[in-house]
C-alpha cells in the first residue's frame, strides 16, 4: 500500500464530545449495563486506531482505491448563472462516491475497524438504503457476513437499494414494528446487537445512538470537510462564506461542519431539515426546527414528541431523513450558534431536484435536494464574490420510482 498522510482532522481547538460522551447537554450513553460494557471496549478500540496513521493512512487508501476519494469539489456555473451570478455555487460531489453516497466514509472506517478486531459479522441499519449498500460493499470487500435491518415501509420505497444489498451478499431483515422506518431500524438493529455483541461488530450509519457512536460516524466523516477545505483553498485562496448540508440523523451535516468548527467566525454553517408537507401540519422530520430534549436511542438529543411526550412521528418523502431525531453533536451546535438549521418542504426539495438535474446534469438523492432547495432563500442575501457550498450526499437513480408514484 502506498503511503499517505491521512485526511483526518484531529488538531481543531474544539473538543467534544467529553469523556463521558456529551456535546454540552446532549449525547451520552443510556443503554443496558452490558451494551455500556461494550460500548466502553469500543471506545477504547476507536480511540486508539484514530491515534494511528498507519490505520488512517489505510483507511482513506482503501476510499481512494474502491471509492474514488477526493470527491470533486465542483463549480456549478450554470446553478450560479441561475441565481443572478451572486455569490459562486460550489456543489461537493458526494455522489460520486462508489455506492453512491457519502456512506462508505464511514463504514469503511468502522469495517476495517472491525477487521483489525477479529470481528467476521457486521450489521447495520439502513433508512433509503445507501447506508446498507455501503456496509454490504465493504463485508463483501472484506469476507464478512452481514444483516441489514430496514423498516418495510422504507423497503418498499427503496427496493432497488434493497435487491443492490442482496446482490452483495447481505441479508436485508424487514422490521414490521413502529412506523417501519429509519427509527425501527436503529431499534431493532440495537435489540438484535444486544443479543449478539459477543461476536458482532455494528455498523451505525449516522452521528446518533449512544457514545462512542456519534463520535466515531462524525470523524470517519470529517473527510469531507477537510477535503471541502483543501479543495477551496485550492480554487479561491479562501475558506467559504457559506456552508450547506442536509439533516437527517446527521452524518453528512456533521462530516461537512466539523472541519469548519474553529472557522464559524467567517463561514456560516447551514443545515436543512425534511420539512414534509409543513412543520404547521405536523408531517415532518424537523426535530431541530420543532423537537424537544429527550432520550433517543441511548442519547439525549432533540427530537419529535407526541401530547405525552414519548417520541412522535415523523415524515419525509425521503427515507434517508424520515427520523424523529438529531445526533447530539448537530443539537450542540445549534444551541451553541455554531450552525443554523431550517426545514425544507417535500415541494421544495422536488423542485430543487429537478432544477439541478436539468441545468446542471446532476441527479440528486432526494435528501441532497433538501439542501439545494435553500439556495431559493439564501441567494438573494448573498453579494457578488461571496461563495457557498453545497455538500451533495448522495445521487438520485435510487429515487427515481418513489418520484413517479409522487407525481402520479
Amino acid at each position: 500500500m502506498t503511503e499517505i498522510k491521512h485526511k483526518y482532522e484531529k488538531n481543531l481547538k474544539y473538543n467534544l464530545p467529553d469523556r463521558k460522551g456529551f456535546f454540552g447537554e446532549f449525547g451520552g450513553a443510556y443503554v443496558p449495563e452490558k451494551l455500556q460494557l461494550v460500548l466502553k471496549q469500543l471506545e477504547v478500540d476507536f480511540e486508539k486506531a484514530w491515534a494511528d496513521d498507519n490505520f488512517l493512512n489505510e483507511v482513506y487508501e482503501r476510499l481512494k482505491e474502491i471509492s474514488g476519494r477526493p470527491t470533486p469539489l465542483y463549480f456549478a456555473e450554470n446553478l450560479t448563472k441561475h441565481y443572478g451570478n451572486k455569490a459562486k455555487i460550489y456543489i461537493k460531489r458526494e455522489d460520486l462516491n462508489h455506492t453512491g453516497s457519502h456512506k462508505l466514509n464511514n463504514v469503511m472506517g468502522q469495517a476495517l475497524l472491525a477487521k483489525k478486531l477479529g470481528n467476521k459479522k457486521v450489521i447495520a441499519e439502513t433508512g433509503a438504503g445507501q447506508h446498507g449498500v455501503a456496509v454490504a460493499t465493504a463485508a463483501a470487500f472484506l469476507d464478512m457476513e452481514c444483516k441489514v435491518f430496514m423498516g418495510s415501509h422504507d423497503i418498499a420505497r427503496q427496493k432497488l437499494n434493497v435487491e443492490r444489498m442482496k446482490m452483495l451478499g447481505a441479508e436485508v431483515i424487514a422490521v414490521e414494528d413502529g412506523l417501519k422506518t429509519l427509527k425501527d431500524a436503529v431499534d431493532a438493529a440495537i435489540n438484535y446487537w444486544l443479543e449478539n455483541c459477543d461476536d458482532t461488530f455494528y455498523i451505525l450509519g449516522s452521528t446518533v445512538g449512544p457514545h462512542p457512536y456519534p463520535k466515531i460516524v462524525r470523524s470517519f466523516q470529517s473527510i469531507i470537510g477537510v477535503e471541502i477545505k483543501e479543495q477551496i483553498l485550492e480554487k479561491e485562496g479562501r475558506l467559504p462564506d457559506y456552508v450547506l448540508a442536509c439533516v437527517g440523523g446527521g452524518s453528512n451535516a456533521s462530516g461537512t461542519f466539523y472541519p469548519f468548527y474553529d472557522d464559524t467566525d467567517k463561514v456560516k454553517l447551514i443545515g436543512l431539515e425534511a420539512g414534509g408537507e409543513g412543520v404547521e401540519t405536523g408531517k415532518h422530520s424537523a426535530a431541530l426546527a420543532k423537537g424537544k430534549k429527550v432520550i433517543l436511542q441511548g442519547g439525549v438529543q432533540y427530537a419529535l414528541v407526541d401530547e405525552n411526550g414519548n417520541v412522535g412521528k415523523s415524515y419525509s418523502i425521503s427515507a434517508g431523513i424520515d427520523y424523529p431525531g438529531c445526533g447530539p453533536e448537530l443539537c450542540y451546535m445549534k444551541d451553541a450558534g455554531k450552525a443554523e438549521f431550517y426545514p425544507v418542504t417535500d415541494n421544495e426539495a422536488i423542485k430543487a431536484f429537478g432544477l439541478l438535474s436539468k441545468i446542471e446534469g446532476i441527479v440528486p438523492a432526494i435528501e441532497s435536494a433538501h439542501a439545494v432547495a435553500y439556495l431559493e432563500h439564501l441567494m438573494p442575501q448573498t453579494k457578488e464574490g461571496e461563495i457557498v457550498i453545497v455538500t451533495l450526499s448522495g445521487r438520485g437513480d435510487k429515487d427515481g420510482e418513489r418520484l413517479v408514484q409522487y407525481f402520479e
